[in-house]
């Protein structure tokens, strides 16, 4: 691949940074996922244990908001600002980039495949359990959870909906297995990189 840019938004356990990672593998292109936490904390002084809860928790409270409209930027809104700025410096060569909003901040780039991946909640659950090695005791009430972090860190961040097809280049539902749909995205990014003039 010589242009294009895949970023990767998931459900939870609908095993996107699974098939991201074997994707960018196939591709020969960088994979950025955690390492932007790491740049951000090298670049922001914040720990990385912090931007993970940041990511996963943002306020969405009018009181918050209202209160930090009078004090400096809300730290949250400035790790959101730096990944972005890493993202984008990401973009400048092919690579696949998981969640962080990356469909969305690399909105004006020139050749971005944006793909949203979804499973049907057993099959999420059954991940959950088997594969990431989630021990909560309701486990699928721990993936809704999750999932519900995601819409609200997107929502917060974008003001757009998470997960609406309206948002995405390609919606893949991984029912169909990983592997077939690996080959669906990689055949769409191989497709999108011929095309451009």
């Amino acid at each position: 691949m010589k242009q294009v840019v895949i970023t990767i938004s998931r459900q939870y356990g609908s095993g996107g940074r699974i098939l991201a990672k074997r994707l960018a593998e196939e591709l020969d292109v960088p994979y950025y996922d955690k390492e932007i936490i790491q740049k951000v904390s090298e670049q922001t002084g914040f720990t990385e244990e912090y931007i993970r809860q940041t990511e996963a928790r943002p306020t969405g409270s009018f009181l918050f908001d209202l209160y930090n409209l009078t004090q400096v930027m809300p730290l949250p809104d400035q790790v959101f600002i730096a990944q972005s700025k890493i993202i984008k410096d990401a973009a400048r060569q092919p690579c696949v980039v998981v969640g962080r909003c990356a469909d969305y901040v690399l909105d004006d780039h020139r050749c971005c495949l944006r793909v949203f991946l979804q499973a049907p909640l057993e099959e999420r659950v059954r991940r959950a359990r088997e594969e990431y090695r989630v021990e909560a005791v309701h486990t699928e009430s721990f993936v809704r959870q999750q999932d519900r972090y995601r819409a609200s860190y997107y929502n917060h961040f974008v003001g757009r909906k998470w997960g609406d097809m309206g948002n995405y280049d390609l919606c893949v539902n991984t029912h169909m297995g990983l592997e077939n749909a690996l080959t669906v995205i990689r055949t769409a990014a191989l497709a999108l990189d011929g095309g451009i003039r």
